[in-house]
């Protein structure tokens, strides 16, 4: 058996066929032959006029331990649709690729299961020849398919570089929170990217978003979904709650201190009066779940009952506002939340009566979280993973580039593998 017909059975390049095969010190060289005589642009148009020619290289998978180069005569070609002149598309490799492109589906089969620091020693290649790889294969992969049929998404922001650098995350809910559109920022303008991607057809169809209470974020999708109800995520609503609860905590606990004339903090470890010993160490007590409270903390809340303390009856108004998403069959959502914004709002406990003002003007949109069963959750659980993505890669250049690594490992891609064919 001849070599180049050894090689054209292992290689399968498809559209080519193998001329010659070298061995240098650089590795083996392939040389391909095309069998289409006509360049064809990547736009699509098929040109007879030639404007130049040249000889180019790809690295190809590894042949044993020694690396592997296609090397082939490409044209260049006026294209009457582009208006310009233009390098023509070969079937083995990607446009404008150095790499064939059984190397970057490869590379990228990898990349949604490691580090790049793994896929460069395994594959010898560059950091930046990495990025550009996943780049090319999303941009590939990643089309306008993933926005038909979003009937209830999420959307929030994720940090992914210090420096207050964001970036909007938008998830479809009926798809297990798979990502349908990443974008920089986290403005109103941004989403609003969003919903030109998604068009006013498609707008039209969303039937729910949820959302923390970010104000751009609701405005921007009530103005350009009008059927859509935001749903306000349950986690950023007792977050909210545990936050009034602490600032009620702490002054509480100055205001004990001042009253026994303790004017420096760490004077209190020696000297503390009844009522910031009573105060002392119910941080944890008062913002875990009850269910998982210790035998000294249960103490604690026990201790503040009896004293009918002010820290007990806003944790017991922390808890009813939890209560909101756990009610039995039957409990109207409307009337336990309109009960608890009245008794939040008599309460006399300012952080209490500055929480129940921010969640009545948020009513509506607590009420459709709880008639729907949306949360964030897939959201918050995506946030991780993209924290994950981004310290796997030690931080990443530029926004394109971790919105890439983004749709490459939670969007569902796919990525086949040329062992596969």
């Amino acid at each position: 058996m001849r070599v180049t017909t050894a090689f054209n059975k292992m290689l399968g390049i498809s559209g080519a066929s193998v001329a010659s095969v070298t061995f240098g010190p650089e590795g083996a060289v392939v040389g391909l032959r095309r069998r289409q005589r006509r360049p064809v642009c990547p736009c699509g148009w098929r040109g007879r006029g030639i404007y130049d020619r040249s000889v180019r290289r790809w690295r190809h998978l590894d042949l044993g331990a020694a690396k592997l180069f296609l090397e082939a005569e490409i044209r260049r070609l006026d294209c009457r649709r582009c208006g310009r002149v233009r390098t023509e598309e070969v079937p083995w490799a990607r446009p404008r690729a150095r790499h064939s492109r059984d190397f970057e589906d490869v590379v990228a089969w990898l990349a949604q299961r490691t580090d790049k620091t793994t896929i460069t020693r395994l594959l010898r290649c560059s950091w930046e020849a990495v990025a550009a790889i996943v780049t090319r294969v999303v941009a590939e992969h990643v089309d306008d398919a993933r926005l038909e049929g979003l009937y209830r998404i999420g959307v929030d922001e994720v940090s992914y570089r210090k420096g207050h650098r964001y970036l909007t995350v938008v998830a479809d809910h009926d798809r297990d929170g798979a990502v349908v559109w990443v974008g920089e920022g986290k403005s109103g303008a941004t989403l609003d990217q969003f919903f030109a991607a998604l068009g006013p057809e498609r707008s039209h169809l969303l039937q729910a978003a949820s959302m923390d209470m970010h104000g751009a974020y609701a405005r921007v999708t009530r103005a350009r979904a009008t059927r859509v109800r935001v749903c306000a995520d349950p986690f950023h609503v007792i977050k909210l709650a545990n936050t009034a609860l602490d600032e009620t905590r702490r002054a509480e606990w100055n205001k004990a201190r001042r009253a026994a004339g303790i004017t420096h903090p760490s004077w209190g470890r020696t000297r503390t009066s009844p009522a910031a010993q009573l105060v002392k160490h119910t941080r944890w007590a008062l913002l875990k779940d009850p269910v998982t409270l210790t035998a000294d903390q249960r103490d604690s809340l026990d201790q503040l009952r009896r004293a009918r303390h002010v820290l007990f009856r806003a944790w017991v108004l922390k808890e009813e506002l939890r209560d909101l998403y756990r009610l039995p069959p039957g409990r109207r959502a409307d009337a336990h939340l309109d009960a608890w914004l009245a008794r939040a709002c008599r309460s006399r406990i300012p952080a209490v009566v500055a929480l129940s003002r921010t969640l009545r003007a948020h009513r509506d949109e607590i009420l459709a979280a709880v008639d729907l069963g949306l949360s964030n959750s897939k959201l918050e659980g995506l946030n991780s993973k993209i924290r994950l993505i981004n310290h796997r890669g030690y931080g990443h250049h530029s926004a394109t580039a971790v919105i890439a690594m983004i749709y490459l490992c939670c969007s569902g891609l796919t990525i086949p593998l040329p062992t596969g064919r």
